[in-house]
Parts: structure tokens; sequence; C-alpha cells
């Protein structure tokens, strides 16, 4: 296993390259979002699923979340993209936003059927680095279960083991921080399932028909 020091410059850029290699092999990498280091690889990558459910011990059936470069990437990942998504990408992306969309179809990748996708813009420069390298990873914290996602890349490998090509090391991570909200826009009522970083009353200064949980 591989550690690239991203806080020094040129280890930073042969590790986001070795990393983006590793990432079209279908092998994983450790990643830092904002608050907790994360395991990833290509969202279509077969092989690469098969391996992120390994470490995670999830079955195939659990919907794997994706993170994108950017809005205009999700467009090819869903079926549609309601106007209020859109809104709410403009507005909080990147950031800690997790929006679940319609998929489309025709995609060739190992995610359950009849589920929605989970999709995010991180905050995190070397993750953003990452994915402007690779498009849509597959990304979700590096913790075994019933154990805090780790914000160190000692603590992820002490929960998960070297499963990694590749970690890329930005030192301690702010594990303090909220989690993403996220707000399910399948229907044509935006709904926040979970209250994170942005809370409703944000989420309904964009989109004022958005509700909460409690509402739905």
């Amino acid at each position: 296993m591989h550690r690239a020091d991203c806080t020094e410059p040129a280890a930073r850029s042969s590790g986001l390259q070795a990393a983006a290699s590793a990432v079209r092999r279908g092998d994983l990498v450790l990643l830092p979002l904002e608050h907790s280091y994360a395991v990833a690889t290509d969202a279509f990558s077969v092989r690469g699923a098969q391996l992120v459910r390994q470490v995670k011990g999830q079955g195939p059936s659990m919907p794997l979340p994706i993170l994108v470069p950017g809005s205009s990437t999700v467009m090819g990942l869903a079926s549609s993209v309601p106007q209020t998504a859109r809104d709410l990408m403009t507005a909080f992306w990147p950031g800690l936003l997790t929006l679940l969309l319609v998929p489309q179809p025709t995609l060739a990748w190992d995610q359950p059927a009849g589920h929605p996708v989970a999709v995010r813009m991180p905050l995190h420069p070397v993750a953003l680095e990452l994915l402007q390298r690779t498009g849509p990873l597959i990304a979700t914290a590096a913790n075994a279960v019933g154990l805090e996602p780790p914000a160190t890349v000692a603590d992820a490998v002490d929960q998960l083991g070297e499963p990694f090509a590749i970690c890329l090391d930005a030192g301690t991570l702010d594990a303090d921080g909220e989690s993403s909200t996220v707000v399910d826009c399948t229907s044509a009522t935006p709904t926040v399932l979970r209250a994170g970083a942005i809370d409703l009353d944000l989420i309904q200064q964009i989109c004022p028909q958005a509700v909460g949980p409690a509402d739905r």
C-alpha cells in the first residue's frame, strides 16, 4: 500500500496520478473528504464496487453513493434532473449536500435496481482534483461496522486493513463537522431525508416547496 503525502505539492501531484490509474483499474483508493476518509473507486467498475462492498461488509442490495466533479456529470447519471435539483446544486455544490435522483436505466454499473442514485460534489480539494482526473467515483466512509468514520489514514487502516492501492493522506481531518444533508429529488416535492450541514431553512430558501421528513 502506497501513501502519498498530499500536504506536499510534488507528492500530491504524483499521488493523484497514481490514484487515478488505480481507479481506472477498479482498485481501491483512500480519499480525504470534508470530515473523514473514504474508500473510493471507479463508479462504473463492477470489480471496484464488489471490492468496496467486501471491505465494508455490505451486500449487493446496498446502493453505493457517488461523488461527481460537477453538476454537468449528473446529467449522464440520472434519467432526469428536475429544476429543483439543479437549483440546489448551484446553491450548495461543492459542499455537504447529497441528492437522490432516478438513475439512467442503461448505465452499466453495479448498483441495485429500483433504488435512486445518491450524488454529491465534495468540497475537499484533493477529492475534487482526483474527480477531475477520473470522473464519477463510488465513495463511502472508510469505517468498519459500528465504528466512527476515520479522521486519519492510520485510523482507516486500523479499521479496514490495507485493501487500498494508494492512500491520499491530507493529514487529520475535522471529524467534528456535520454530515451531508440528503435531499430526495425523485418526486415533485424535494424531501430532506437527513438533516446535516445544510438545514431545511436553507434548502427552502432555494426550493420553497421542499419539506422535511416529518411532512412527507
